[in-house]
């Protein structure tokens, strides 16, 4: 066995052993060649450009060819090994493509690739094209563009920055606020937890705002992969297709700012009412006699509980018929109809459309988790093999340069088919295989997790899109196709996604992805929701403190069931742990009983009725966003960029443009210190009223959270914490 791929596996942030680097060879340098081979091979050398050189093996049989990352370490654990065997290539020419290859013996047989080809390439002032709309900022003479014989590949070019101003956006970003002074991509990415130390997100952009000067954006109009870094300028640098690139730049406060550019890429639409309750799920609720028992404790405990998502619920094959049901396959992968299954009565779902009715009646919202892949490993059987058959045949997956049906590359079943959304003739039969649980088990959204598979700059898509900028649209293409069902079958489009790009903003609901239960984890989540928000994003929320790993503590948990209450989406879930004991659920009882902390239940019992009575506020003042462009999530640092206090407190924010919000983030504090903006505040814990423009410092036990309403806005708001 012996590869080379010239891009690798596509993986954005680890080279893969068996490629070359850099991809885009630079004139008059050496380019690095790397091959995979069998632990076996003896010899491998390259025949390069009418001579040859000899490689060298780096090592025993490393790990996969694209590194460990991604969701499950184990399951990149298992896949295909190799050895990798490298060298520098002599300086590439700068006129012309030189033609490659590699042979490998193991002492008794031969293997040799196929003819592969390098064009180097080098800055130069000119070479495409590099269109500013509204007031340019571009530095002149910056402007550079890499090309060679294979056309144009990149371009860079600086902007200016004044002295104090700061940087903001690019997504939701977990690491930082003000990007002034850091380097990052926009590229999409499955980060599975440890997001912040990272610097990866699952939802990025290349839009930013400039605070603290005179106000102003910047969005570099592309799919294709950017890269900032915020310095003393602002270099931007992108990968380009058809030699041009479009750079926006917009003038005025974020919310004007906002309400121009949302206008390009898409704006959020007003969604019901109980999309602003608790939402509540855990990844062991996968029986019908669990959802029902876990929905009856909220009950019992007086919670009051607005959502259920029900991730575990298919036979995770199909991801369109529920585990145990019985039903004939059909060979032509045409959908089903609800009375097509028949239900074990002993089975682990014996009657959906009973549980969701009884749901319904009780005044929950129930929600079913996707994942956009048709499994492959192990290799399908029954309906599952009939619908991969189905998309092969008719050409309705993601396809590789060649021609083949894109795979997988990630960890997350890996090898899987993944459906183009870009097709309509394969959008259309995604969606009516998931038709008859809308329209007859009567659910009322879409969990639509992992739209970060497209790995790859050979992926090809039916819209004409290639590589990275079909892969970055791929998460909106994804939740815009089932918010397209759900509004079809008379149902508002609310999909639940974690992973998106430009253009998202137009398509549901949205939380932060994987973290563990920690205090990092949460400050993380806090800012990815900050940042996000700042670039359009209405409807956003959390793993509320956390979803994997151990439990957290009775103070983590309340600090983050205080703050939850107080985003735009108020949510718990916890990840699968094999019915394991002690149980991993994230509910107010089960971290009651495992911490055996009795502040627990009644203090989220508090703030889940607060959330009832915040309901109206939220609709309200996201109706507002949708119609002004201010996001319902506004960090102090964007509503008042130029006091230097505000920057200050990067985890405090407004709450629509009543309420002021001080979250506690740090364990052990039993004050906050917090900036009030201009104006006068009531402090709806005491009643007490204040002039802002300054910081307080102010009690914060472990029951509460520091909040105040604008002070003409305070008889609306004096009873919002009334009656706990």
């Amino acid at each position: 066995m012996i590869r080379h791929r010239p891009s690798g596996s596509g993986h954005p942030y680890q080279p893969s052993i068996d490629q070359r680097l850099p991809v885009v060879p630079l004139a008059g340098e050496p380019v690095n060649v790397g091959v995979a081979a069998a632990a076996s091979v003896t010899a491998v050398r390259c025949e390069w450009d009418g001579g040859t050189f000899d490689l060298a093996r780096e090592g025993a049989a490393t790990g996969p060819t694209a590194g460990a990352e991604g969701h499950l370490a184990t399951a990149a654990a298992r896949r295909g090994r190799g050895v990798r065997w490298a060298a520098d290539s002599p300086p590439l020419p700068a006129d012309r493509a030189v033609r490659y290859r590699f042979v490998a013996t193991d002492g008794t047989r031969t293997r040799r690739t196929r003819w592969f080809e390098a064009s180097a390439a080098s800055w130069s002032p000119a070479g495409g094209t590099l269109t500013t709309h509204g007031t340019s900022r571009i530095i002149d003479g910056t402007e550079s563009w890499l090309t060679g014989p294979g056309g144009v590949h990149r371009v860079r070019f600086a902007i200016r920055l004044a002295e104090g101003e700061r940087v903001v956006g690019f997504g939701e970003r977990f690491d930082r606020l003000d990007q002034r002074g850091h380097a990052l991509d926009a590229t999409v990415f499955e980060q599975y937890k440890g997001q912040g130390a990272a610097g990866r997100t699952y939802l990025p952009m290349p839009f930013a705002h400039v605070l603290g000067g005179d106000g102003w954006a910047l969005h570099v109009d592309t799919a294709e992969r950017t890269w900032f870094d915020a310095g003393d300028r602002l270099w931007v640098e992108a990968d380009v297709q058809d030699d041009r690139l479009d750079v926006r730049f917009f003038d005025g406060s974020p919310g004007e700012i906002l309400h121009a550019w949302l206008g390009l890429v898409g704006r959020p639409e007003t969604l019901p009412d109980w999309v602003f309750r608790l939402w509540a799920s855990g990844n062991e609720w996968n029986t019908q006699r669990r959802v029902a028992a876990e929905t009856a404790l909220h009950q019992e405990h007086d919670v009051p509980v607005g959502v259920v998502v029900i991730e575990a619920w298919s036979d995770e094959s199909t991801f369109v018929a529920f585990r145990d049901a019985r039903y004939e396959v059909h060979e032509d992968g045409h959908p089903h109809r609800l009375a097509d299954f028949t239900f074990p009565p002993h089975g682990a779902w014996p009657d959906p459309k009973g549980m969701v009715d009884e749901l319904h009646r009780a005044g929950i919202r129930v929600l079913l988790w996707q994942i956009p892949l048709a499994k492959m490993r192990p290799p399908p059987a029954g309906q599952a093999r009939a619908d991969a058959q189905t998309m092969v045949r008719e050409g309705f997956g993601v396809r590789e340069g060649e021609g083949r049906p894109y795979r997988n590359r990630g960890w997350w079943f890996p090898q899987a088919l993944m459906p183009d959304f870009t097709d309509p003739k394969a959008r259309d039969w995604w969606l009516a295989k998931r038709r008859y649980l809308v329209e007859e088990v009567g659910i009322d959204g879409f969990k639509t997790d992992g739209g970060e598979h497209a790995w790859g700059d050979d992926l090809c898509y039916a819209d004409g899109s290639r590589g990275v900028s079909g892969n970055n649209r791929y998460p909106v293409h994804y939740a815009a196709a089932y918010g397209e069902l759900l509004r079809s079958c008379g149902k508002a489009p609310v999909t639940f996604s974690r992973a998106g790009f430009t253009g998202s903003q137009a398509h549901g609901v949205f939380w932060a992805g994987d973290e563990d239960s920690t205090w990092e984890a949460m400050r993380c989540s806090l800012r990815a929701g900050l940042t996000a928000a700042a670039c359009g994003i209405l409807y956003w929320g959390w793993d509320l403190a956390g979803f994997s790993g151990p439990v957290p503590d009775a103070e983590l948990y309340l600090r983050a069931t205080a703050v939850s209450a107080f985003l735009p989406i108020m949510q718990y879930h916890s990840e699968y742990n094999h019915h394991r004991t002690p149980s991993r659920d994230r509910t107010p009882w089960n971290i009651a009983a495992q911490t055996g902390d009795e502040r627990v239940l009644p203090v989220f019992r508090r703030y889940a009725r607060l959330r009832e009575r915040l309901v109206p506020y939220l609709a309200e003042q996201a109706a507002r966003a949708v119609e002004t462009g201010w996001p319902l999530l506004r960090s102090v640092c964007l509503t008042d960029p130029s006091d230097p206090l505000a920057w200050s407190h990067p985890f405090e924010y407004r709450l629509g443009d009543d309420l002021l919000v001080a979250p506690v983030v740090e364990p052990g504090a039993l004050t906050r210190a917090a900036y009030l903006p201009p104006g006068r505040w009531l402090d709806l814990r005491t009643g007490e009223a204040v002039d802002g423009g300054r910081e307080v410092v102010v009690p914060a036990p472990l029951e509460e959270i520091p909040i105040w309403c604008r002070y003409e806005t305070r008889e609306r708001h004096r009873s919002l914490l009334a009656g706990d």
